[in-house]
């Protein structure tokens, strides 16, 4: 299947077309006058497949991003490409808004369609970096920090075992040197009765709130330790379990109930002291903006390859800036997609750290030139553009079965 050719009439006869020829927009601006001429994607097999994206232009500067990982996005991407050929790369705000209504048709308030248009535009703030020789921290408004305080996601072999939980973030926080940290909730406890019904007898809340205790008194206050329920819960067992924790020194709980209705969210959220983290699953600013305003969250965790990009990302802050609300990106990305979550952290003055979801998977730093993360913290890069560099030869060799390597600049 081309999925460049495929018929769409939603697209073809859209009335809001934005793209520069039907704007008038003029592409006369001397050195800074590039054009797109190709797009690319290949999937890595990580801990998760992730989906590279490589915007070329007819100056010979390429731009890596990423997708949120999985299925779907690849085709969707193809499908695209036609759309922002021959388009300036540096109006990564026209080009966003025009692939999205080029892509109204096929569900682009949301989805596949906004993960899709995330890596383009992670790969479009790449390339204006690099032509415009300034890293994309700098795009998006300047620097609060010098470098982004990054949390390991952790995982041992008896992620049930409170007492092997706790000895993982000993060894992370002594071993490595994060002082940041997540370990899941929705483990299995051996009490579960019934595993449809998002209920929590009082034996599975006690044996989590026994994960909580271990890890928390190990790590004392040398971290900080957030857990996550990956949306299990009904409200109800949701509130109790928020309550039974409230003792316990938790930077954050995680996604305790399915993402769908803000409403009962809110009600989870106030009903208890412990803080509640809400937003992987949300997307674009149009899709956080009731969470914020009716303070249904304590701290937003968007994903920037998921929730729309990186000026989506910064718009989502901003929304939350004005409810005091801190943002703790959620992030199961590649180096590509990790980076771009630290240039917008690193511009943003309510962020709290990025997620890193890998440090188990030896070869993750391989994809890259650079070494990003030290003892939990990473340096923002002063390079042009994301500011690391695609190691070609790693990417290859990991390459999911039956991909084949985009092509070099």
């Amino acid at each position: 299947m081309d999925y460049r050719q495929l018929s769409d009439p939603n697209a073809e006869y859209t009335m809001r077309d934005l793209s520069a020829e039907t704007m008038g927009v003029s592409n006369s601006r001397g050195p800074r006058d590039v054009k797109i001429t190709d797009v690319q994607t290949t999937i890595v097999d990580g801990n998760y497949p992730w989906t590279l994206v490589r915007v070329y232009t007819d100056a010979g500067i390429v731009g890596n991003g990423e997708s949120y990982w999985g299925a779907g996005e690849q085709e969707i991407i193809e499908r695209m490409a036609p759309f922002i050929e021959g388009e300036n790369p540096l109006d990564i705000d026209r080009l966003y808004e025009h692939l999205v209504q080029k892509l109204s048709g096929e569900g682009s308030i949301s989805g596949k369609a906004i993960s899709a248009i995330s890596g383009i535009e992670l790969a479009l703030h790449d390339v204006a970096g690099k032509i415009l020789e300034v890293p994309a921290y700098q795009l998006l408004g300047g620097k609060y920090r010098d470098e982004m305080r990054i949390y390991c996601d952790c995982h041992t072999e008896e992620e049930a075992d409170p007492d092997a939980c706790a000895d993982e973030a000993e060894r992370v926080v002594g071993d490595l040197g994060y002082d940041a940290l997540k370990f899941d909730l929705d483990v299995p406890s051996g009490h579960e009765k019934d595993r449809a019904n998002r209920h929590l007898r009082n034996p599975e809340i006690e044996h989590k709130a026994e994960i909580v205790e271990k890890v928390t008194e190990r790590v004392g206050d040398r971290a900080d330790v957030a857990f996550d329920c990956h949306w299990s819960f009904s409200a109800g067992s949701a509130h109790r379990l928020a309550e039974r924790l409230e003792e316990y020194d938790v930077w954050w709980l995680e996604d305790p109930i399915p993402p769908e209705n803000h409403d009962v969210q809110a009600e989870v959220t106030k009903r208890t002291s412990t803080p509640i983290t809400v937003g992987e699953n949300v997307y674009r600013d149009h899709g956080n903006r009731r969470l914020l305003e009716e303070q249904a969250v304590d701290i937003v965790a968007p994903d920037v390859p998921r929730v729309g990009g990186m000026r989506q990302t910064r718009k989502v802050a901003d929304l939350a800036d004005l409810y005091y609300v801190p943002v703790a990106m959620h992030n199961v990305s590649s180096p590509i997609g990790t980076m771009a979550s630290i240039h917008v952290g690193a511009a943003i003055p309510n962020s709290l750290a990025v997620e890193y979801h890998s440090y188990e998977l030896g070869w993750w730093s391989d994809l890259i030139e650079e070494d990003i993360i030290h003892e939990g913290y990473a340096e923002v890069p002063e390079k042009p553009g994301l500011g690391v560099t695609l190691d070609l030869d790693a990417v290859e060799e990991h390459l999911a079965d039956g991909e084949t390597l985009f092509d070099e600049a």
